[in-house]
């Protein structure tokens, strides 16, 4: 499998926030997100082929009870069901982050799905060459249903203006999500961005009967890479 990074920190979004964990970061992605704050693993791919035992080695190392398996999108790695074998046989409560578009049978404690909207089409990156795929393939309602009826979930939205929320309901209701398990993110790698998108996403979180995530990692460290 193709590795960018495997690191310790806090979950910084989402219903488990704050709780330690090492991430395993795959590489390689379906979509192209406008607003994508790891292009290192879909814009321009970058790391190193590792095996199933040589990933788990390095998580174990850490000593720690959770892992999530991200990306990029993790279901599009080679090698993902055995690395999810591995890591529940060790124990692991296993999170795998994922965009909602490829299911696989996976072991996993909790899908983490964030179906992408349509704020997140990239109209001008690259000469928007990218744009008619990802707007193809963004959206899949039967995988999202499959992902919900098939494992305990969250469905996180990330969230640029008020009138997302439109289009967030509608997704909802295709993957047959119940709302408290729907979570709602500003969009944004700047910490005050975060913040004035924070204060009037909170109040629309609250009318929806959704829940509210700040993205605590960028709260702390900014876009650095690794946290």
């Amino acid at each position: 499998m193709k590795i960018a990074e495997v690191f310790y920190s806090v979950q910084g979004e989402g219903i488990l926030l704050g709780t330690p964990s090492v991430f395993v970061r795959t590489s390689g992605c379906n979509l192209r997100c406008a607003w994508c704050d790891t292009p290192y693993t879909s814009w321009s791919p970058e790391g190193q082929e590792m095996s199933v035992p040589e990933i788990l080695e390095k998580v174990l190392a850490f000593r720690a009870g959770h892992t999530v398996v991200t990306g990029g999108e993790p279901m599009i790695a080679p090698g993902i069901v055995e690395l999810t074998a591995a890591l529940r046989a060790a124990g692991l409560h296993i999170t795998i982050e994922t965009a909602g578009t490829v299911v696989l049978p996976v072991s996993c404690d909790l899908m983490s799905i964030s179906p992408k909207l349509s704020n997140s089409t990239p109209r001008e990156q690259d000469g928007g060459r990218w744009a008619r795929q990802h707007d193809r393939l963004r959206i899949q309602p039967e995988v999202l249903r499959r992902l919900v009826s098939g494992w305990d979930y969250q469905l996180k939205f990330v969230i640029r203006a008020p009138e997302d929320l439109a289009e967030t309901r509608a997704v909802v209701e295709q993957a047959g999500a119940i709302p408290a398990k729907v979570v709602l993110m500003p969009e944004g790698t700047d910490p005050e961005v975060l913040r004035e998108r924070g204060r009037w996403l909170v109040e629309i979180a609250k009318c929806a009967g959704y829940r509210f995530s700040p993205r605590l990692h960028v709260e702390l460290w900014g876009n650095r890479r690794g946290f």
